[in-house]
């Protein structure tokens, strides 16, 4: 009796956040934020379950989602993702674990993304000034975590944010934590993470420098006086993520994962994810899901994915596809490998 109340306490609060998710309606702030490439999911395995992944602690993917799955990590792993992004962006991710044996487990992951020649073009010239310029961003995480206990564990990750366009550039500081509560091995698994808290970013580089003339009514002053532009601050896409997951066991060869996630960021409205994974015999597995459910004007829909895992002498390997529905923009298909040993 005393363990029941105990997991009705903890089911709480993650069945009211999925819940208020629905009606929720609070004003869209997108585009107004500094680091959005870091809400892109890396994961390929997740991202083909609608990217409901907080409350699955199983393998490198599982980080992103939250750092709490860092410490259930026991062996040396190293991801590398590709997305073919929207409107031929490229985006990449490699990721690393990095056992500590009793004090718990390290990480560390590089993510990149940048959008290659671009023609400058102005309203005097809008076939191009035979200028290019390019877009670039790049995000340096470093993480711990810690199995607390048999069914608890927790996580840190700390990152370092720049976004380059052309000549100028700004940074930021962030911090994501996690946790993860697991009823039983094959029982339900709760999860919630606080992800991007961190500091503001504003521009400078040199193509913010001008010349000016400080008193355009006065003659035989100096009229090219050098100055800079002053950009706002732009505050980083904070992500709250709380979700439940299920395991299910049919027979020996077949396991089905079905999870669920609610999604509160400070850029967005709320929404909903959820997805479902099916695996024959550990080697084999097909996926769908459905991304941000009642999101405010979105352009997110279905997402399906396959994976393949197996070993080779001493050490395991796992391939990931997943494609995703962006309705009028078109779909995007991430690719991620990863290695255990």
């Amino acid at each position: 009796m005393t363990a029941r109340i105990r997991l009705r306490g903890a089911l709480a609060p993650v069945l009211l956040a999925l819940l208020a998710a629905a009606p929720a309606h609070a004003q869209t702030k997108t585009g107004t934020t500094f680091g959005a490439f870091t809400m892109i999911e890396p994961g390929a395995r997740w991202a083909g379950m609608g990217n409901a992944g907080v409350s699955i602690a199983d393998g490198l993917q599982s980080v992103y989602f939250n750092p709490a799955a860092i410490g259930h990590l026991e062996n040396w792993e190293f991801q590398f993702s590709h997305a073919a992004w929207l409107a031929d962006i490229r985006y990449d991710y490699v990721g690393a674990a990095i056992p500590l044996g009793s004090w718990g487990t390290g990480f560390a992951s590089v993510t990149s993304l940048g959008s290659g020649d671009i023609d400058v073009r102005t309203v005097a010239q809008p076939l191009g000034t035979g200028e290019r310029y390019s877009v670039s961003d790049v995000a340096i995480g470093l993480g711990y975590g810690k199995q607390i206990s048999a069914r608890f564990a927790a996580g840190l990750r700390i990152n370092w944010l720049q976004e380059t366009i052309w000549n100028s550039s700004a940074s930021a500081f962030t911090f994501d934590i996690g946790t993860l509560y697991r009823v039983s091995p094959d029982g339900l698994h709760i999860g919630a993470s606080l992800i991007n808290f961190g500091t503001d970013a504003n521009f400078g580089g040199r193509d913010l420098n001008i010349t000016y003339d400080q008193d355009p009514t006065r003659y035989g002053d100096n009229g090219t006086l050098p100055g800079e532009k002053a950009t706002g601050d732009y505050p980083v896409p904070v992500l709250f993520r709380v979700g439940v997951a299920q395991p299910f066991k049919f027979g020996q060869d077949v396991k089905l994962w079905t999870a669920l996630d609610a999604y509160h960021p400070s850029d967005n409205t709320e929404s909903v994810s959820g997805g479902a994974e099916a695996v024959w015999r550990n080697a084999f597995a097909l996926r769908a899901g459905y991304q941000n459910l009642f999101l405010q004007d979105s352009d997110l829909g279905m997402t399906l994915g396959a994976g393949f895992h197996g070993r080779l002498e001493n050490f395991d390997f796992r391939a990931d596809y997943a494609w995703a529905d962006h309705r009028r923009l078109e779909g995007t298909h991430r690719f991620t490998l990863g290695v255990t040993f």
